[in-house]
Order: C-alpha cells, then structure tokens, then sequence
C-alpha cells in the first residue's frame, strides 16, 4: 500500500511533541549569543531560522489542535509529556528578546503579552491536567527533566519584561512587577521540580532511559535564572526592583554557580548512556533540549561577566557559546536529515 506524501505529513502533525518550540528557544539563544558577541551576520541567520520555525511551528500545532485534538488532550494529560508546552512561552518570549535587541520594540511587547497569558493559563492547566488532577498516586513516579520547563517559561517572561522595560516609560512599574514575580516563581517552581524529579530517581528504578536529553534542562532552567536575574539588576528603580535587586544579583552568581557544577555531571550521564550502555543516538526533537541549556549557559555567562565584571564568567560564556553554536548545527543538521527521510522520501509500495 502506498505511503503517500499527504499521509506522512498528517502523521507527522499528528506526532508533534509539545516540546518542538525548544527548536525556537535553541536557536533564539544563540542568535542572542551571537549579537552579544559581535557576529551581526551570523546572529541575524539563527533570528530568521527562529523566526521561521515559530512561524511554521504555530501553525502546525494550529492544524494539530483542529484536526487531531485528541493526541493533543492525550499529550496534556501524560506528566512526563505536559509540561513541554511551556516551551511555547519561552520560544516566544526567547524571540521576542532577540527582537527587542534589534529594537523592534512593538513586537516584542507584543509578543511578550502574548506568552505572557500562556503563561497564565498553562501554569494553571498543565500541573492540574498532568499532576494534580490524576487519579494514580504517587505522581512523582512520572517527574522528569521536563518538568523544569515550567521554570525556564517563568524566568522567560522575566527577561522579556526587563527587555522592554526601558522603552515603555509609562508602564515601567507594572514591568517590574511582572519581572520580578515571574522571577520569584521561577525560583520557587525549579525548588518544587528539583526536589520531585531527585524523589524520582531516589525512590523507583533508574536506568539509562531516565537519562534523556531533557534532563539538561536542569542546568537550563538554572542559566535562564541568572540572565532573568542579571536583567532585573540592571532596570531602572521601581519600588519592586529596588527592594530586591541585592537579593538577586547575589542569588544571580549562586545559581550561576550550580549550573556550572551541574554541566560534568549531566556530560557523565549521556558518556554513560550511549557509551556504556550503548544506546544509540538517533535525531528525536527531545535533542533541542540539550542545545538550548548550552546556548542559555553561554549567554548567561556573557552577560553576568559583564554586568559583574566577572572576567572569569565571561570567558566561559564565550567558550561555551561555540559548543552551543557546534551542537545546534549538528541538531539542525539531523533534523533535516529525519525529515527528509520520513516526510520528504519518496512513496513506496
């Protein structure tokens, strides 16, 4: 029977993952990475490669919501799947910040309202659909290192709101508000998930298929908490901001300091999966998640150095922002690669 072209596309909407917007936060990052450093050029190809897969993703997931909303209903009640919707919020507010570096401010605020309600809204859906509202107990049993997407979603919207912050005079409380809230619950939020996913591996059988590349949006969730962090330091005096800038900017270098730790012992872990126990390393959109962590590590590094005046920091942003910019080609590479063999091939009998 034939496979037809249609067919495999309609399988492949149908087979979308709610975390593929990590696509758009990997190459977002390092667009933004890329800017700090000086590489205009480059950094505008990775904002077009960035903005084309959040254009063709949001449609995507447009048509997979109207044509197969009952895989997209299956995807919001599994825990160890719902959570990747939060790489929504960061993909659009990951844009939205490159853009604001280009000072296309309108579109920024634009888009950060708009990840901002989703925000909202799956903050409140998502750990009720997945967790809360479960029958099976214990839940934990089912965390994973995509819970930790919940924080990097949070600490998005904080970087956003810092963004465009000094251009919009006449909300500038209400920004800081938003900042530093989204900020605090980031913080919160990557307690909460840390303490659930260490249960879940201390508590039930742990094998190499625990292992899997959103486990690196632990070190992520932490990077993306010092640039939120670093961003705030820097907003102009709000009564919300002034009350907490101490607190942050020392919390800013602590956490730095944790994601630094945590990148060995994440490196051990997949050496220990695919070459100890040799499982093979095939494309999976999953894969997004460890070049977005890379690239967030580097930008945080980039620009805590610099605000700190850390020279350290800053050298080790700028080294791993090439090990970052290596593994999205790699990524991409596969990517393209998959597709073409399992949408663009041609029919066979």
């Amino acid at each position: 029977m034939a496979d037809g072209f249609g067919a495999r596309v309609r399988r492949a909407v149908e087979g979308l993952t709610p975390g593929d917007f990590a696509l758009v936060m990997a190459s977002g990052i390092n667009s933004v990475g890329l800017r700090l450093e000086g590489f205009q050029l480059l950094s505008r190809v990775l904002l077009g490669v960035c903005g084309a897969a959040f254009t063709g993703l949001l449609l995507l997931t447009g048509w997979r919501f109207a044509a197969f909303r009952a895989a997209v209903v299956e995807d919001f009640l599994d825990p160890r799947r719902a959570f990747g919707f939060f790489t929504f919020v960061a993909g659009t507010n990951v844009l939205a910040v490159r853009l604001g570096m280009a000072r296309f401010d309108a579109a920024t605020a634009v888009l950060l309202a708009l990840a901002g309600l989703a925000w909202l809204v799956l903050g409140y859906v998502v750990p009720w659909t997945a967790v809360l509202g479960r029958q099976e107990r214990p839940v934990v049993a089912n965390a994973n290192g995509t819970w930790f997407i919940w924080v990097v979603a949070s600490q998005s919207v904080a970087v956003a709101a810092a963004t465009v912050e000094p251009v919009f005079d006449s909300v500038r409380r209400e920004l800081a508000v938003l900042a530093v809230t989204s900020w605090s619950v980031g913080v919160f939020l990557y307690g909460a998930a840390g303490l659930l996913v260490s249960l879940r591996l201390m508590l039930y059988a742990f094998g190499h298929e625990e292992l899997t590349p959103p486990s690196w949006v632990s070190m992520g969730a932490l990077a993306i908490t010092v640039l939120a962090g670093a961003r705030i330091v820097e907003m102009a005096d709000a009564p919300m901001v002034t009350a907490t800038r101490g607190l942050i900017a020392g919390l800013a270098v602590v956490f730095w300091a944790f994601a630094t730790w945590l990148i060995p012992v994440l490196v051990a872990a997949g050496w220990w999966r695919h070459v100890r126990r040799q499982v093979p390393l095939r494309y999976h959109a999953t894969l997004w998640s460890i070049v977005f962590p890379l690239g967030m590590y580097a930008v945080a590094g980039i620009y805590l150095g610099r605000a700190d005046h850390l020279p350290v920091v800053e050298a080790v942003g700028r080294i791993e922002l090439r090990v970052a910019l290596a593994a999205w080609a790699l990524v991409l590479v596969a990517m393209i690669r998959h597709i073409a063999r399992t949408v663009l091939r041609s029919s066979v009998s």
